[in-house]
């Protein structure tokens, strides 16, 4: 079957989108959706929490209300009919495709093992390429807390960033990320802003729901 992508023209690829999920249904909009045959990536980290009586262990979503699909536009009715999906992230009516080198360098990090949390959103300094290690290859910004150096990944389209800890050795500084280029090239910086305003609908919406209940 020659089916093609509208959004990019391309015959017989699949593009990741960003789903936006209702509070805290990141999980089972996953399972769901992973259930139904899709193709879902949820970064998740692991975060300790004190309970009275105990230390609880938990794994949060690195992006919350946001799940990658990699699906075809045909199947858009279907994701958006799954229980607990809020909407897909659009620009002028048409879902809008999240660069694969963004997917892949999140992967990237999760499969790491080191350590990463959620990051406010950060556009602006230095950016660098790690050298060597396990994210050879992968770039972000750089920036330092302390007496530690993070990279910072920003999912662009969803106004989001996480930060992952790195040698200061291990990065050398590059006049231009490959994310930035593919944006430019592609046009896809128009979808940064209605990402963002997405987001906030989202927000106002979910506040809404918390005071409801």
């Amino acid at each position: 079957m020659n089916e093609t992508n509208l959004a990019c023209g391309i015959p017989g690829k699949y593009e990741w989108y960003a789903v936006c999920t209702r509070h805290q249904h990141e999980k089972a909009v996953s399972q769901r959706l992973s259930g139904s045959g899709f193709d879902v990536f949820l970064p998740t980290y692991p975060v300790a929490r004190q309970w009275k009586d105990r230390i609880k262990h938990l794994s949060l979503p690195l992006f919350p209300c946001y799940v990658f699909l990699r699906c075809g536009l045909n199947q858009r009715l279907e994701v958006l009919a799954t229980p607990g999906v809020h909407s897909i992230v659009t620009f002028a009516g048409r879902p809008a495709p999240i660069p694969e080198i963004q997917v892949d360098a999140i992967r990237r990090v999760i499969e790491s093992h080191l350590q990463v949390e959620p990051h406010p959103f950060l556009s602006c300094g230095d950016w660098v390429r790690v050298k060597f290690g396990p994210l050879a290859g992968i770039e972000g910004i750089l920036t330092r807390k302390k007496t530690a150096y993070r990279l910072i990944l920003s999912a662009q389209l969803l106004g989001q960033s996480i930060a992952v800890e790195v040698d200061a050795f291990s990065v050398e500084r590059v006049s231009q990320g490959a994310t930035v280029k593919w944006l430019e090239s592609s046009g896809s910086r128009l979808f940064v802003d209605r990402g963002l305003q997405e987001m906030g609908g989202l927000a106002r919406e979910q506040a809404l729901e918390g005071q409801l209940q």
